[in-house]
């Protein structure tokens, strides 16, 4: 666990001239519900800040501070952003590491270097079930509930003035057709513990703009999308402080691009909120999903911008899917070809969908996506162990002092799957604290991970995906990998 005098080690979840500087000021003084429309120009712009400016959105990415000192990671960001998010260094475990003890020395360097460099920046996140400091895991019922405010008052207090816009709540609803809460230690506090964490974040910080971010939420059919959708509608009835929507949007093969994605932004727009897409990384950077979300933003009128989940490859929580703009090295990819030529080419008319009168059915399956998770600091390594039956299982490990994500691909043999079970096993004082996308069976020593209801099945040669997040020292390979 970080402390306050620890140097900042722990992974994940620009323009400079004359002209892009007056966009930024000029896209800084928009208030809710109002983007600046500027018409196309001779010379189209070449960075993608710069371009986003002119459609009076931004295009930002998410940073760690340690990763500054980089030539080449910084190069890329101040030339190629006008908004960052913290990766890390905002969460309840960084900021807070022991009760009443605020630790903000890698978020200011993050804050300070966007300010230097004219970006603006995202802050995240205030509340969350992950990556909560020991002494928070500890807690329940009302001494959890008055930590949290106190933690959340704290943290917006400190950053007052100089945040665009905070993920107050991060992922609190669950996976599934249930369209039910998250079973969380803060939810089990009670049901109104969202609604406390806005209302207390506007009391802290009045002038940036509260937004509540998920992940599976893109799809507009998806029970979950549906439960986040009723949750903004309830609180806007009520006068709940709620201005904005970020949809992480991590796709891949197992949740693709979904051909209603514009149905969403706009829908859950029209109830008067922002929408904003905040972690988006498509699996092996797929030019064509990249261009259609930077299209649906651009023809929604309160879609402000889009924030991609990294810069390079390398600096990726899924780098094993090379899923960014960037390669490794640092050069553009083809999807960064083509998300420029979007932002170039496009427009922004009012919301091309109206929300419906009824909420869509909740029938649809859940897809699978991670959840907010770390970037490596170093390459990651990847062991893949002898399988047996029909399966293997590969590790991705993403270890940082006092903790790790792991990140485990199961691939099926010459025969499908229709289920599996992977075993891995930890070092001893290491625990599981969070799975995505399988069930745990035990936190520590031989830990059994079974496939979910999404994900059983596995055509011969192909892959699935789980993670799982815990401390101590990840495991570096799959002891077993069976299929059921």
């Amino acid at each position: 666990m970080k402390t306050a005098s620890a140097p900042d080690r722990r992974p994940p979840r620009s323009w400079r001239n004359r002209r892009t500087a007056v966009l930024a000021g000029a896209a800084g003084t928009l208030v809710a519900g109002l983007v600046l429309t500027m018409p196309n120009t001779a010379s189209a712009a070449t960075t993608l800040g710069a371009s986003a400016a002119e459609q009076g959105r931004y295009f930002g990415t998410a940073v760690a501070a340690y990763k500054l000192s980089d030539n080449t990671y910084s190069t890329i960001l101040n030339r190629e952003f006008n908004m960052v998010t913290p990766e890390n260094e905002m969460k309840w475990d960084a900021t807070e590491p022991s009760q009443g003890q605020f630790s903000y020395g890698s978020a200011d360097q993050i804050v300070n270097h966007a300010q230097s460099h004219g970006m603006r920046v995202r802050g995240h996140a205030l509340a969350w079930h992950s990556q909560q400091p020991g002494w928070v895991q500890s807690l329940s019922g009302t001494a959890l509930r008055n930590a949290m405010i106190n933690h959340v008052t704290q943290v917006a207090t400190h950053y007052k003035g100089k945040i665009y816009a905070w993920d107050v709540v991060n992922e609190a609803f669950a996976d599934g057709s249930s369209g039910a809460r998250r079973d969380s230690n803060l939810q089990r506090t009670g049901n109104d513990w969202i609604e406390v964490a806005f209302r207390t974040a506007r009391a802290a910080d009045p002038g940036a703009k509260l937004c509540y971010n998920d992940y599976n939420t893109d799809d507009w059919n998806q029970a979950k999308t549906q439960a986040v959708y009723r949750m903004v509608q309830d609180f806007k009835s009520r006068g709940v402080p709620i201005d904005c929507v970020g949809f992480q949007s991590h796709l891949n093969s197992g949740s693709p691009y979904p051909s209603n994605y514009r149905t969403t932004l706009s829908s859950f727009a029209a109830l008067g909120v922002d929408v904003q897409i905040t972690e988006l990384d498509i699996e092996q950077a797929n030019s064509t999903w990249y261009r259609n979300v930077v299209t649906d933003c651009l023809a929604v009128a309160r879609c402000n911008g889009i924030t991609v989940w990294g810069i390079r490859d390398s600096d990726s929580w899924r780098a094993s899917q090379n899923p960014l703009l960037f390669d490794g090295n640092g050069n553009k990819k083809a999807a960064y070809d083509a998300v420029l030529a979007a932002l170039n080419s496009g427009s922004t008319p009012p919301p091309t969908t109206a929300a419906p009168t009824t909420a869509a059915p909740t029938t649809a399956a859940p897809t699978t996506a991670a959840p907010t998770t770390a970037a490596p600091t170093t390459a990651p390594p990847t062991t893949t162990p002898p399988g047996n039956a029909g399966c293997t299982g590969t590790v991705t490990l993403n270890q940082w002092p006092g903790g790790f994500v792991a990140t485990v691909r199961v691939t099926a043999g010459s025969s499908a799957l229709s289920g599996w079970t992977v075993t891995v096993s930890l070092p001893s004082g290491s625990a599981v604290t969070n799975t995505w996308n399988a069930q745990a069976s035990g936190s520590s020593g031989s830990v059994g991970f079974t496939n979910v209801s999404y994900n059983g099945s596995v055509a011969a040669g192909q892959s699935t995906e789980f993670g799982f997040q815990g401390t101590g020292t990840g495991p570096g390979s799959v002891q077993s990998c069976t299929a059921r």
